[in-house]
């Protein structure tokens, strides 16, 4: 294993760093710029059981340090995804994370019990928090009690680990990660968008169609280290840490807080190089705050908290 690898349950990543799902479609973009297989794996845009157009627009919008989004799950539905995206993927020496999302419980088994299938689909990320649609989504990551039934029910017809996408959007993120641990998932990606508004001065009106949206970027970082650091104290499983992540002192403090592995979302659209130079970059940084490897780190930020 090199200074740089991970290993989590259904994932051997080269080094930790990967695009966070949503911000980086199925990567053909992206394949223009440089190859996928330096990243440590990439987490594709939500699949769901039927193509889905999304939301009307204007769906985006900047906000200062970040911004909004309000997509509304937009993709070709499970068997175009099988039939043509993940295919086009193979290529890569790349483990894919399938971030799958529905609007009721059979929806997410339907994708789970298929998407498996995929060669490269090496594990599922359950998207239980996604603030914008409004069937689904956030709904079944506020409530403890339905995140563990439906982690249940992913977990009882997927054939690759399942991790669980957490959302920020809660009182507390704490009991939600302990019951979707003591229903069988895993891991936990977290954090998702938190719930924001723009209002336009000339309209009065909402910028974003949807009216609210998800706020992503640079500017909830600090959110996304508390939350890390919170759950990473109540469970046991691995953390994939997201939100606001843009240097490589980010992705160390992501590690610092409790994560396990990194993925890198707004930052994507700034620059599309943003996950090969932190993969670059974080060798010379571990250099500079004396850290051998990852995986070293990992044990030391666990050990501490004994």
């Amino acid at each position: 294993m090199s200074r740089l690898s991970v290993s989590i349950p259904g994932l051997e990543l080269k080094n930790p760093i990967m695009p966070a799902s949503g911000c980086f479609g199925f990567g053909d973009e992206y394949a223009k710029y440089y190859d996928l297989s330096k990243l440590g794996a990439i987490m594709v845009k939500a699949t769901t059981a039927d193509m889905r157009y999304g939301n009307p627009t204007p769906r985006v919008a900047e906000t200062p340090s970040g911004m909004l989004n309000a997509i509304g799950l937009q993709n070709p539905g499970l068997e175009t995804v099988m039939a043509n995206q993940l295919p086009s993927l193979e290529k890569y020496d790349v483990p894919i994370i399938a971030n799958v999302a529905g609007s009721t419980v059979d929806d997410y088994k339907r994708v789970c019990e298929r998407i498996g299938d995929a060669p490269n689909v090496k594990a599922i990320e359950l998207n239980i928090s996604c603030p914008n649609v409004k069937d689904g989504g956030i709904a079944f990551g506020t409530s403890a009690e339905v995140a563990a039934e439906l982690t249940a029910a992913a977990k009882s017809v997927a054939n690759v680990p399942v991790y669980i996408k957490l959302s920020p959007n809660v009182t507390s993120i704490v009991p939600i990660a302990k019951a979707v641990e003591e229903a069988g998932a895993d891991g936990i990606t977290m954090i998702n968008t938190l719930v924001g508004m723009r209002i336009d001065l000339k309209t009065r009106k909402s910028v974003l169609a949807n009216g609210t949206g998800g706020l992503s970027g640079p500017g909830i970082k600090p959110v996304a280290i508390r939350m890390i650091h919170e759950v990473s104290h109540a469970v046991d499983i691995p953390i994939i840490g997201m939100g606001g992540v843009s240097t490589v002192d980010d992705v160390i403090e992501m590690y610092l807080a409790g994560a396990s592995a990194v993925a890198v979302g707004t930052m994507n659209f700034t620059d599309p190089y943003i996950c090969p130079k932190l993969i670059d970059e974080l060798p010379s940084k571990m250099d500079e705050l004396g850290i051998e490897s990852i995986e070293q780190l990992i044990r030391e930020v666990k050990g501490a908290r004994q």
